[in-house]
């Protein structure tokens, strides 16, 4: 059964409006595309992958502006040496678990269609090993392949799917949530959205539209996972999407904005946790082997500011939407993450005024 969004639950998060679907996908021509496994016998599988293809997966020949930003660096992400050295992306983004990055890898490249540089794919992981049996390596070539092949725009599967499938955020079950924003500039208006591989935080510091959730539904309400005291504070990947004409080093600025989104809903970049944020434009056409110079536009930097509020407000409710969506699950020996009660969420933003109704 699909559990609410946030905006569902009647909580709204900053000022700007969403677009249609309030996903990444509302950024024109962005598909995502999402394989969960899931089984316990030969070994426990709580795991998958995500894709998200610019272009509408043709951006092996017309290339997008990227950048990325390491808030920490406690993870892996493929291909950004050559991202940041070209300030381009030529593949698909793909998200999964850490163990398996080399198959996703070796995947995306059996995919490519012309084989000009975009050989360098971007694979991005967090530890889903609390749930999931990761030395089984569960996720195979086949996976991502299926996984490229249904992606689609439209709404966004979000929680326990694809690469989010054994991850947990704040001490609740997490994964992959969306979001997005429609910013006015002085000259267009432009779409910016926002995905997000949510594995980070602890329960103490979940905050929502600045209420303090984590305190308020502690370990006596929802038990905490049984973990090391390492384990527990984990990972986020972020994507961020616009179709504004941005150059590579404004992608940059642009991902360096989900460490705002990040830091409304409690997180402070734990020592092991790794925090990576990547952005991409559609908002210029770059050929993978031009014969003559490409012609390109760039927003001003004096009218980013929209955009860097819109960034930071998707990524913020991305997360939420995670939590919201994610349900209780059971993984290997018995480990068990408990769902965000969204009853409870819904009580106690109202006993700070958040919501409106009874408290």
């Amino acid at each position: 059964m699909t559990r609410p969004r946030l905006r569902d639950l009647g909580i709204t998060i900053g000022r700007l409006p969403p677009g249609p679907y309030n996903a990444i996908t509302d950024v024109p021509g962005v598909r995502v595309g999402q394989v969960s496994v899931i089984y316990d016998h030969p070994q426990v599988a709580r795991t998958g992958v995500t894709v998200i293809a610019p272009r509408d997966g043709a951006v092996d020949t017309d290339r997008v502006f990227a950048g990325y930003h390491s808030f920490n660096g406690c993870g892996s992400v493929t291909g950004l040496l050559w991202l940041e050295e070209s300030g381009q992306l030529s593949s698909e983004i793909a998200l999964t678990c850490t163990y398996s990055v080399g198959t996703v890898y070796d995947a995306l490249i059996r995919a490519t269609h012309d084989g000009y540089g975009s050989h360098l794919p971007v694979v991005a992981e967090t530890y889903d090993g609390f749930l999931n049996e990761g030395p089984a390596f569960h996720v195979t070539q086949e996976h991502v392949l299926h996984a490229l092949s249904i992606a689609s725009g439209g709404p966004v599967a979000e929680g326990n799917v694809g690469g989010g499938t054994g991850m947990k955020c704040h001490d609740f079950k997490g994964g992959i949530g969306t979001a997005s924003r429609i910013a006015e500039t002085q000259c267009c208006t432009y779409t910016v959205g926002a995905l997000v591989q949510a594995n980070q935080g602890q329960r103490v510091d979940l905050v929502v539209s600045g209420v303090p959730v984590g305190q308020e539904i502690g370990p006596d309400v929802v038990p905490l996972p049984q973990q090391s005291p390492d384990e527990e504070k984990s990972s986020i990947i972020v994507v961020i999407a616009t179709d504004a004409p941005l150059l590579a080093f404004q992608c940059r600025r642009l991902a360096q904005r989900a460490v705002i989104g990040l830091a409304r809903t409690g997180s402070y970049g734990h020592n092991w946790s790794g925090d990576i944020f990547l952005a991409f434009s559609t908002g210029n056409h770059l050929k993978a082997l031009p014969t003559e110079p490409d012609t390109v536009t760039m927003l001003p930097n004096t009218q980013l500011d929209p955009l860097f509020l819109a960034a930071a407000e998707a990524v913020e409710e991305a997360i939420l939407n995670a939590l919201c969506a994610a349900e209780t699950m059971v993984g290997q020996k018995g480990c068990v993450v408990h769902a965000l009660p969204l009853e409870e969420l819904v009580r106690v933003m109202r006993k700070y005024r958040r919501v409106g109704g009874p408290v």
